[in-house]
């Protein structure tokens, strides 16, 4: 794309970019009139500069705020430069925004859209590493699954154990051993020992047993995840809390 039409399309981004901020540019708006307006803007979509529709944060709303108080129209405009190995953070922000538009638009597609709207575009592969880091790649582009805090519902339900890394006494390393309830968070056994192996951690788990009763499973992280064979259930009253 030659230098002239690569000025006019800094232009038209420049008065695209202005049109969508000019609601929040009004003089006499307090800071939170300000914030509620730039809210509304980034929780619309509009009529992209060169066609699609397109959505923008309110951090990247509020940048384009910062800079025309500081240099005016001309300093909404994008550079431009011939695109080198440094992305304009602009493209980038497009190429989200079409993605987050339609989470079912291949990299393939983002791309041919940049070069559509803007002449050029960053390579597929650079693409798909962006949107990764956006957690925009997964199906369905929902993001990743998210999943709350997870408690077994009773006393002895589960137990989980693993071992910490201790001090050095007399020279020598040592291992923590510890058995949680998973309800309670009750350290129901524990020990130290000189060796991490499980040996150690069987002789935490033995007095755990002997006081505490035999839970229904017990999760170890050690050396591999382990869920040990099912047992009765030996329920605790919600508040003992004796010594492990």
């Amino acid at each position: 794309m030659d230098a002239f039409k690569r000025r006019e399309r800094a232009q038209q981004v420049a008065l695209f970019r202005y049109q969508l901020i000019c609601p929040a540019l009004q003089a006499g708006l307090s800071t939170k009139q300000r914030g509620t307006v730039v809210r509304e803007i980034a929780g619309r979509t509009h009529d992209g500069p060169f066609g699609g529709r397109v959505r923008y944060s309110r951090e990247t709303l509020d940048r384009w705020i910062r800079r025309y108080r500081a240099g005016g129209f001309e300093a909404l405009s994008p550079s431009t430069r011939q695109p080198g190995t440094r992305i304009d953070a602009q493209v980038f922000e497009l190429a989200e925004a079409l993605k987050r538009e339609n989470p079912d638009r291949t990299v393939a597609q983002v791309a041919r859209v940049l070069r559509a709207s803007t002449g050029w575009a960053p390579s597929e592969s650079t693409l798909l590493r962006h949107f990764h880091r956006l957690d925009l790649m997964v199906p369905g582009g929902a993001g990743p699954a998210v999943f709350g805090r997870f408690e077994a519902a009773d006393c002895n339900e589960r137990w989980v154990g693993d071992a910490l890394h201790g001090p050095r006494v007399a020279g020598r390393k040592t291992y923590l051993f510890a058995f949680l309830d998973d309800h309670s968070r009750l350290a129901v056994g524990y020990r130290f020992g000189f060796a991490e192996d499980t040996v150690r951690l069987a002789a935490a788990l033995q007095p755990a047993l002997a006081s505490r009763g035999v839970p229904e499973t017990v999760y170890v992280d050690y050396p591999d995840p382990v869920v040990m064979p099912t047992w009765p259930r030996v329920r605790l009253p919600a508040n003992d809390s004796g010594p492990g």
